[in-house]
């Protein structure tokens, strides 16, 4: 789960789920030159495919750790082994736009940390299913065509869009992550970040 390039100092909720999965979506490489309208089809089939997963348990091992915000990662899959790296500066951070931009009420107290998770649930879930080639067919996308036979082509981006629909519906949220990575971006760009809440560095 990345945190994207940063956007203009705009107002974020101007874009909605689906315009900022577009973005996610033409910033990816080899999508540069596309037509924006194919985007939009993508980034919708995606988010719909996402929105209509039914919930996935996470199995991978987690394990929580600093270092995220220099790498601009929220959270992270890696499958050998199957480990889920959950970055505990990022998610804090995150926690710190949350109330700094007034959203709580789209990302509910421990939703970020969650959302991350089931994000990464779904990566895992892609990885080693049959759900990947089901996104494929969603996606409507050919690599080759030979008469009425076709291969279904990998979409660059889809299942990252997938992922932020699915973290959304499960977690209850009222917006995508999508829109809390800008906002992320943003605020690391730009060095506005809100400072640490006076408890959150009280000892247990």
């Amino acid at each position: 789960m990345t945190a994207q390039d940063s956007p203009s100092q705009a107002d974020l909720t101007a874009t909605d789920d689906i315009g900022w999965a577009v973005r996610l979506l033409a910033a990816t490489p080899t999508h540069e030159h596309r037509d924006p309208r194919l985007l939009r089809q993508w980034a919708r089939a995606a988010d719909e495919f996402g929105s209509a997963l039914a919930p996935v348990a996470c199995t991978a091992r987690i394990e929580e750790r600093d270092g995220g915000l220099e790498r601009g990662l929220l959270a992270r899959y890696t499958s050998r082994p199957p480990t889920v790296e959950l970055y505990t500066d990022t998610i804090a951070l995150a926690d710190r736009v949350v109330d700094a931009r007034g959203w709580r009420a789209w990302y509910p107290p421990g939703s970020v940390r969650a959302a991350a998770l089931a994000h990464e649930a779904v990566h895992a879930h892609l990885h080693h299913g049959p759900a990947r080639a089901a996104l494929k067919r969603a996606l409507g996308h050919s690599a080759l065509r030979l008469g009425r036979w076709r291969v279904a082509g990998h979409v660059a981006g889809a299942e990252e869009v997938a992922a932020h629909a699915y973290a959304r519906t499960v977690c209850g949220l009222g917006r995508s992550p999508l829109l809390l990575t800008a906002a992320l971006a943003a605020e690391t760009e730009t060095g506005t970040t809100p400072p640490p809440a006076r408890d959150a560095r009280r000892e247990n």
